[in-house]
């Protein structure tokens, strides 16, 4: 089956099958939030983006492999209400940004910093700092040796814009400077994007509205 990134709360799963990763796609709670479960298809081992919610479900997609971390893309609250019973059954190591992980109920084993590599078996993530939607939220690059780049944004870049900034025109541009400055320019229109809610986009599909994004401010 082809991916397409569309998955809805109670619905199956989707995954995306590389070369040296599988990428499995879910949605979980009343906020529609995704959460992404990493393998590295050399070791086998698996790293949870967003322990979001519905731990049964999270922990029924981890399966009896476990997982050796959680990374949490930000302090809000939606991103982290399975956290504490996904860590508690798996003794996985959790990572977050370090400017919000005081924002999150569950210790932070590892505060991240823009520029960390997290790993997963073989395959590296980069983390980016981007700040606006919240202090300490990160995304994670993986740049795919066998083809395009794949980001994992969080809540601060969607299809149709980047992520809430509550109407506070500094925050928006923080916001809009960093994606801007750490996605977009650094990275190739293939690169397909990974939000913490909804449907996945590539940069080359957003990349043409930047403009209209400065223009309305959020």
């Amino acid at each position: 089956m082809t991916y397409s990134g569309a998955v809805t709360v109670g619905g199956p799963a989707d995954v995306h099958e590389l070369k040296d990763l599988m990428i499995t796609k879910i949605a979980v709670g009343p906020m529609n939030n995704n959460a992404y479960l990493l393998r590295c298809r050399a070791t086998d081992e698996q790293l949870l983006i967003d322990a979001a919610n519905d731990a049964s479900t999270l922990l029924g997609m981890i399966g009896d492999d476990g997982i050796a971390s959680v990374v949490t893309t930000h302090r809000h609250g939606d991103h982290w209400q399975a956290l504490a019973e996904v860590v508690a059954a798996t003794g996985a190591r959790t990572y977050a940004g370090r400017d919000d992980a005081e924002g999150i109920p569950v210790p932070t084993d590892v505060p991240v910093e823009d520029g960390d590599t997290i790993r997963v078996g073989n395959v590296e993530l980069t983390a980016r700092h981007l700040v606006g939607h919240t202090p300490g939220s990160i995304a994670l690059v993986y740049d795919d040796p066998h083809g395009h780049p794949h980001v994992f944004t969080g809540d601060c870049l969607f299809p149709g814009g980047v992520g809430n900034t509550h109407k506070d025109p500094k925050a928006f541009a923080r916001l809009i400077r960093d994606v801007e400055t750490k996605i977009f320019d650094a990275l190739p229109d293939e690169t397909w994007v990974y939000p913490g809610h909804g449907n996945d986009t590539t940069l080359g599909a957003e990349r043409p509205h930047l403009p209209e994004w400065h223009a309305r401010g959020w």
